[in-house]
């Protein structure tokens, strides 16, 4: 009985060594699988209609991005993504295929802290890249136009000098900006600093019209973040402090509407405009969402409407994007995640 005794506690003690074996090796395994950086490849939901689902294949070496991604730009004719990111001797931008193959990054000097990013005249033989620039050093709080492979072309502000001048013109922290066909440009100026205003320039960058008083009001801003125009000459501005989004006349300048009740847990980071015009694409950083609202007819501005939302896992932190206007892919800068990610949508079959 003794012996026998024996052969079950080695037959127990061998069974308890296999299953911390396989425990560790199923531990390990895992571990492999998901990198270490937190909330990488995040879990999402989908709420209401399902427009957009998530590409894990882009990129295909996520490895790269080594900072916190703050705005992404797509030039559909080119297949090119410009992906912006900040941090300490990174690569200020890098870029990828939109079929997620890693091309060249920009070891640049001349950025310091990019914030938004746009890719103009993509359909021509010459697109540049805008990027805004809040960095506070001596290139800073200024719009800068890049060629394709990073070569500084031309500076709008004054760089190192944070200020509210229109002869020269100044910039205290631009957050974003929209280049129209025609070539005039739309400026939202105030990531934070002095200045809380919406800009048009003609294509020879002369004031056409602004609207630059901080407050609540109507035509009003507090902290403009993110700009965009559609169509039928309507200009969109994510007013974040004010937790709305405020549209005006394109050609004259003149308010049209506000958007509110939709941003009542958390503000509008970025705005832009789904190809087939159906959609605003707005995203709200604090509560990690993507929301797709429907775009009002010309004419109306009437009540936002949430038709799907893209509720991505906490302390994602989706910032800015931009849209494949060809392919109608998405793409997010997410900064809690140090992340750009791909959203392409459904098939309507």
């Amino acid at each position: 009985m003794l012996i026998k005794g024996r052969d079950q506690t080695c037959l127990v003690a061998f069974s308890m060594g296999l299953l911390v074996l396989f425990m560790t090796v199923l531990y390990s395994s895992s571990s492999n699988q998901h990198p270490s950086r937190p909330n990488f490849r995040p879990d999402y939901q989908l709420v209401g209609r399902p427009l957009y689902k998530l590409d894990l294949s882009w990129p295909r070496n996520p490895e790269l991005f080594t900072g916190e991604v703050f705005s992404v730009a797509v030039n559909q004719y080119a297949g090119v993504v410009y992906v912006a990111q900040r941090g300490y001797n990174v690569p200020k931008v890098l870029v990828f295929s939109t079929d997620g193959d890693f091309l060249m990054s920009w070891n640049t000097t001349t950025l310091e802290m990019p914030h938004g990013m746009f890719v103009a005249d993509a359909a021509s033989d010459n697109p540049s890249v805008w990027i805004t620039d809040v960095g506070d050093g001596p290139y800073g709080h200024c719009i800068k136009q890049y060629t394709p492979s990073g070569k500084l072309l031309q500076v709008l502000g004054t760089p190192g000098k944070a200020g509210s001048g229109l002869d020269p013109l100044q910039f205290d922290q631009p957050a974003e900006i929209f280049v129209h066909d025609s070539g005039e440009l739309y400026i939202v100026d105030g990531d934070g600093g002095m200045n809380n205003r919406l800009i048009k320039l003609s294509k020879e960058q002369r004031v056409l019209w602004m609207h630059a008083e901080k407050g609540q009001g109507l035509a009003q801003f507090y902290i403009p973040h993110s700009v965009t125009v559609d169509t039928a000459q309507r200009v969109w501005v994510a007013d974040r402090g004010n937790k709305r989004i405020q549209v005006f006349n394109s050609i004259t300048g003149d308010w049209l509407g506000t958007w509110g009740s939709c941003f009542s847990e958390d503000a509008p980071y970025s705005v832009r405009l789904t190809p087939d015009k159906k959609y605003f694409v707005v995203v709200q950083l604090n509560t990690n969402q993507i929301s797709l609202l429907d775009a009002p007819p010309v004419g109306l501005i009437g009540q936002c409407s949430v038709v799907s939302v893209i509720q991505l896992s906490e302390d994602v932190k989706p910032h800015l994007v931009d849209l494949d206007l060809t392919a109608g892919a998405l793409y997010v800068a997410e900064i809690g995640a140090q992340q750009a990610q791909k959203f392409i949508p459904f098939s309507l079959g």
